[in-house]
């Protein structure tokens, strides 16, 4: 059997080439896709997910394990769709309007699809009517958003306004460098992540 711990490994080490060929090695004998995806690529992004929350890597090896993931999934995802796996939930992430900074909304994004999550990314500079569209026409139970500039901040509640307007009962979790759990409350946010990481657990939890 192809090994699911070195494919775990290859994610953790962003070794893009090795995650290709055991996913593959792995497919042709036969492995689950799902046993694949949890086992090897999941369990990988775990480990980095862990260690960066314990400050023992940093955005750019979180990323290139990202990328090694991303590569793998490629030729898993048709796999996991013909077998039928559903993800854990689907999720929409943009940057509110008049925001330009993606780097953190990439990396939410990044780590929510290691962790088996569909994700709609919308981009930056996102109108809050654009996160009503999407929501109601993709059915995602949760949205994410991001802000970098205590002047953009404003368009969480605007957006989060515009959902509870339109009739929208998917699940709200709010990050970026200004954002607290204080202005989370305030403004009726169902969860705040300080982090990457922290922000599977509270997506994790709030489709649970």
């Amino acid at each position: 059997m192809a090994d699911l711990k070195a494919l775990a490994e290859a994610v953790i080490k962003g070794d893009q080439n090795t995650a290709v060929e055991i996913t593959k090695a792995a497919l042709a004998e036969g492995a689950p896709p799902k046993q694949v995806l949890d086992e090897g690529l999941i369990a990988g992004m775990d480990v980095i997910g862990a260690r960066f929350k314990k400050n023992e890597v940093y955005i750019p090896e979180v990323l290139i394990a990202a990328r090694a993931m991303k590569m793998a999934m490629q030729i898993l995802e048709p796999e996991l769709v013909k077998a039928g796996v559903e993800p854990v939930g689907k999720l929409l992430i943009g940057t509110v309007q008049g925001d330009l900074h993606d780097i953190g909304k990439n990396l939410v994004a990044m780590m929510l699809k290691g962790a088996g999550f569909e994700v709609i990314d919308l981009g930056v500079d996102v109108r809050p009517e654009k996160f009503v569209e999407q929501v109601k026409s993709s059915n995602a139970q949760l949205i994410g958003m991001s802000a970098l500039l205590t002047t953009t901040m404003p368009g969480m509640e605007k957006t989060i306004k515009a959902l509870k307007d339109a009739g929208v009962s998917a699940k709200v979790m709010i990050g970026g460098a200004p954002v607290t759990q204080d202005f989370a409350d305030k403004i009726g946010a169902d969860g705040y992540a300080p982090d990457a990481a922290s922000a599977v657990d509270i997506a994790k939890s709030l489709v649970a």
